[in-house]
C-alpha cells in the first residue's frame, strides 16, 4: 500500500486517529438514560459535530430525534455536478456489561496484542473514525470529488427508531446516489467484505402471571401453578430438538450461497466450549444469515443469591427474533406474539409487547458502486478479492433508506470482524483494519466519482 499516496496519508493520520479514538470512547454514550447519564451521549454527539466543523462540513446539526436522542448531521459540498455519498456510523454503544470482566477499563481505549480495547472502538465509534480518516486522506491528495454527507446516530443499539422516523419526516435530508454504512464488517481481519444481507429483528417483552402473590413451595408447591416454570416452558418451545427456532407459522428460511462459514472456524470465532454442540441445521452461513433465529436476551426472577422457597407469581422475559431477508418483521412479530400467547401452559395469564423491530435488509451487488468498491479493496488489501457476506445482526435504518431512497446503492462495511467481540466484554478495534478500510472508503469515493 505505501506507494499509493492516499495509503500514505492515512499511515500518517493513524496516530491522530488513536487520540480521536481515544477521546471518542471516553464517554459513555449507552442511549439508555436510566442506566447512563444523557449528557455522556449528548458529550458524544457535540464531539462528533465538533470533528465535522473542523473539516469544513457545512449546516452541521445535532437533530433532536423523536426517540430523545440527537444524531448529528453534516454536508460537505464537492466539485458541481458531483454525486452524493451519505457516510453512516453510530456514536451510540452497547452498555459495558461486567465492567469487572473487562481486562482494561471499557471506557478507557487501551492499546494490548496490536489491538485498541473499549466500548465502541469497533461498534462504531471506530466507524466515525473512519470517514474521517477517508475525508481527510482525500484532502490531502487533490480534495474529495463528490459531495458528502455524514450521519452519526445517537441510538442505533437501543432499536427505538429515533433516526428512522426523523429520516422519514425530513426525506431530502439524508437524500444520495451512494449510501456506506460504516457499520458493519469485515469476514475476517484481513480480508476485505462487503455485507449484502442483513436480518431484521423484533424484541418482544413477555410476562407470565399465575398467582397473587408468591406462596411457600413446600405447603403449596405441586399444585400452585408456578409462573417461572410455565414461562420457562413457553420459551421452550421456541426451539426444536436440534435448537432450530421454531415459531409457530413463521418460514424456517433459506439457504445461503454466498460466502460460506467454515464450521470450525465458527467455534473458535463464537468461543464454543469443547464438546458442546452447534444448534440449528444447514450450513453455518444459512443459520446465522438466512434463516430466523430467537433468543431469550433476560428473565425476570429472584436471583440464586437470596432465593426463598417460594413458588413464584409472575416471571417475565425479553425475546428477540432475528428474521432473514425475504420475512417482513412486522409479521414475525404477531406471530411471535401469537406463538408465545397460546404455547403458555395451565391457562396462565400471559401479556406480550413489541419493544423493538427492524425490517431485514437485501442489497444488490451488481450495481455500479459495488465495482468501485470492490476496485478500491483490492488496492486497500492488496492480494486479496472483496468477499459478498450476510449479516445476522440488525441496522434496521437501512431499510428506511432504501424505502426512501429506491435508487440509492447501498453499501454495508465496518470494523466489526470477529476478534472484535462486538456487543461483549473487551470489545476491540485492529487498527490495520482501520487503516484498510479508511484507506478503502477513500479510494471507494475517488473510484465512485469517476464513474
Amino acid at each position: 500500500m505505501s506507494s499509493n499516496p492516499v495509503a500514505e496519508t492515512v499511515a500518517s493520520l493513524m496516530p491522530r486517529a488513536k487520540a480521536e479514538l481515544t477521546e471518542l470512547v471516553a464517554f459513555k454514550s449507552v442511549a439508555d438514560f436510566d442506566q447512563f447519564p444523557k449528557s455522556e451521549s449528548e458529550g458524544a454527539a457535540r464531539w462528533v459535530a465538533d470533528a465535522l466543523t473542523a473539516e469544513g462540513f457545512q449546516d452541521v446539526a445535532l437533530l433532536d430525534t423523536p426517540d430523545g436522542t440527537q444524531s448529528v448531521y453534516g454536508y460537505l459540498p464537492g466539485p458541481e455536478g458531483a454525486k452524493t455519498v451519505l457516510l453512516y456510523a453510530h456514536y451510540d454503544v452497547q452498555p459495558p456489561l461486567d465492567e469487572s470482566a473487562w481486562t482494561t477499563p471499557p471506557f478507557e481505549l487501551t492499546e494490548r496484542d496490536g489491538r485498541w480495547y473499549g466500548r465502541g472502538a469497533a461498534d462504531c465509534k471506530g466507524g466515525v473514525i473512519m470517514h474521517l480518516l477517508a475525508l481527510r486522506a482525500l484532502k490531502a491528495n487533490g480534495g474529495v470529488p463528490v459531495h458528502v454527507k455524514v450521519i452519526a446516530e445517537g441510538s442505533e443499539e437501543m432499536g427505538t427508531g429515533g433516526l428512522e422516523r426523523y429520516a422519514e419526516e425530513h426525506p431530502d435530508l439524508l437524500e444520495a446516489d451512494t449510501i456506506v454504512i460504516g457499520d458493519a464488517g469485515n469476514f475476517r481481519v484481513g480480508l476485505p467484505t462487503v455485507t449484502t444481507t442483513l436480518r431484521g429483528m423484533t424484541l418482544v417483552r413477555v410476562q407470565v402471571d399465575t398467582l397473587a402473590g408468591n406462596l411457600h413451595s413446600g405447603q403449596f408447591g405441586g399444585a400452585a401453578p408456578d409462573a417461572l416454570a410455565a414461562l420457562i416452558r413457553v420459551l421452550d418451545s421456541l426451539r426444536a430438538e436440534d435448537g432450530s427456532t421454531t415459531v409457530d407459522g413463521l418460514a424456517p428460511g433459506t439457504a445461503w450461497d454466498g460466502l460460506q462459514y467454515d464450521e470450525e472456524q465458527f467455534r473458535q470465532d463464537a468461543k464454543v466450549l469443547d464438546g458442546v454442540e452447534l444448534i440449528g441445521s444447514g450450513t453455518v452461513a444459512d443459520r446465522i444469515w438466512a434463516r430466523p433465529a430467537v433468543t431469550v436476551l433476560g428473565i425476570d426472577c429472584p436471583p440464586v443469591v437470596g432465593a426463598t422457597p417460594s413458588v413464584q407469581a409472575g416471571a417475565r422475559a425479553l425475546v428477540s427474533l432475528r428474521v432473514p431477508p425475504g420475512v417482513d418483521a412486522a409479521e414475525a412479530t404477531k406471530l411471535l406474539q401469537a406463538h408465545l400467547e397460546t404455547r403458555t401452559p395451565w391457562g396462565a395469564r400471559v401479556r406480550t409487547e413489541q419493544v423493538g423491530q427492524g425490517q431485514p435488509f437485501s442489497a444488490d451487488p451488481t450495481s455500479p458502486a459495488y465495482t468501485a468498491m470492490a476496485e478500491a479493496m483490492s488496492v486497500a488489501y492488496p492480494g486479496q478479492e472483496m468477499q459478498y457476506a450476510g449479516q445476522g445482526g440488525s441496522i434496521p435504518l437501512c431499510n428506511t433508506l432504501a424505502a426512501l431512497y429506491p435508487s440509492a446503492e447501498i453499501l454495508l462495511i465496518g470494523l466489526s470482524e470477529p476478534e472484535a467481540q462486538i456487543h461483549a466484554v473487551n470489545e476491540s478495534v485492529s487498527p490495520e483494519e482501520l487503516e484498510r478500510l479508511s484507506v478503502a472508503e477513500a479510494l471507494f469515493l475517488r473510484n465512485y466519482a469517476a464513474m
